[in-house]
């Protein structure tokens, strides 16, 4: 994706564009994957960092009914975009967020004897909720223990209907794993068991890399959350999810260096010969990773790179706080002028490609992306 034919403000240093018909189609393929199960979306942290405000409602246009997010005060500032889907608050209520729910129609997935019981005292009618049961991850979740105290006193989920029974897989990305069956069976015992209180309900497992494990794994609705971003979830060369996300840096200066000399903080990066370094508008500040920096520890060259007019410019140097610095020597000078811009994520160089030179997951990437770019949201039109 190029930055032609964009109204790019004067004092906009770096560019985010976050492709809203790639997100559509990932969608797509998502509901194409797990055909008989309804789809829903995780947006916590704000779309992984990509503006929930603008990809929730895409979403919901194309038919997204559920969408689930971490806190309260997520799912309260999205209900003015989501005026009739449901957004499910993992984290569950305590006394002090309680009031959100009801204020603005959240539903809660409740995940211990105490939120059980905060739930019920909300209201003198009954609430919709997802009960959430841990079968291995060891975090949230109603544990076996639990579950026969449900059982054994009905009147605990007296002043709830429970919509939907759920569980988080451990180790979905590893589709050979034991765990991931262990826990489905632990899932489907555990919904057998409470049906007597519950009555029926429907039962949700899979995330985005769970989806492919199987229509075993699809029960009634799947979670979708990294595959909708176009992150990888599954070692699968090439990445069957469109790329969603670009971000673009501004050159500042471009320095030739003619003889030896070092480059950034701790003279980290020496150039040998005749080189050409280009300082670019984004650092740590902007969420590029300061660990992007690193060197190949076998021929200590950069593992990092950017492009600029399709060639690479490798990262030299430590990454600062605001600022970056390349090796633009095999970049055409033309090409490499200070007012123009480097990819630094995009179609030649994905989150997930800085997040494995870096040390971390595409994840973390997204959701470190922070404020100061100035964001383009395109496609969605037609959605």
């Amino acid at each position: 994706m190029l930055l032609h034919d964009t109204n790019i403000p004067p004092g906009a240093s770096s560019v985010l564009i976050v492709d809203l018909d790639a997100v559509a189609a990932n969608y797509r393929h998502m509901q194409s994957q797990a055909p008989t199960a309804a789809v829903g979306v995780s947006i916590k942290s704000d779309a992984y960092g990509l503006g929930a405000a603008q990809i929730a409602p895409a979403l919901a246009k194309l038919g997204c009914k559920t969408f689930f997010v971490a806190t309260a005060a997520e799912g309260a500032s999205l209900r003015p975009v989501l005026p009739d889907a449901e957004i499910v608050i993992l984290n569950g209520p305590d006394s002090a967020t309680a009031p959100l729910f009801g204020e603005h129609r959240l539903t809660p997935a409740l995940n211990s004897l105490m939120q059980i019981e905060v739930w019920c005292a909300t209201t003198a009618t009954r609430q919709a909720a997802y009960l959430h049961i841990d079968t291995g991850m060891s975090r949230l979740g109603l544990n076996e223990a639990e579950i026969s105290t449900l059982c054994t006193d009905p009147t605990l989920l007296s002043g709830i209907e429970v919509q939907v029974v759920m569980s988080h897989l451990a180790c979905a990305d590893e589709p050979t794993s034991p765990v991931n069956a262990q826990q489905r069976n632990l899932l489907l015992a555990a919904v057998a068991k409470l049906a007597a209180v519950t009555g029926p309900v429907h039962a949700s497992l899979a995330n985005s890399a769970g989806v492919f494990l199987g229509a075993e794994y699809h029960l009634d609705l799947v979670r979708a959350g990294a595959s909708i971003y176009g992150l990888e979830f599954l070692d699968q060369k090439p990445n069957p999810m469109k790329q969603v996300v670009h971000l673009f840096a501004k050159i500042i200066q471009v320095r030739d260096i003619n003889k030896p000399a070092t480059v950034g903080y701790g003279a980290a990066h020496q150039v040998g010969g005749p080189s050409r370094i280009a300082t670019l508008a984004t650092g740590y500040g902007d969420g590029y990773l300061r660990t992007a920096g690193r060197l190949n520890p076998r021929d200590k060259r950069p593992l990092a790179t950017t492009f600029i007019d399709g060639v690479a410019a490798p990262v030299v140097g430590r990454v600062s706080m605001d600022l970056l610095t390349v090796d633009v020597s095999d970049v055409p000078p033309a090409a490499a002028q200070p007012g123009g811009y480097a990819e630094l994520i995009g179609d030649h160089f994905s989150a997930d490609d800085l997040a494995d030179v870096a040390g971390t997951i595409g994840y973390e990437v997204l959701t470190r992306l922070g404020q100061r770019h100035h964001r383009i949201y395109r496609g969605g039109d037609t959605v």
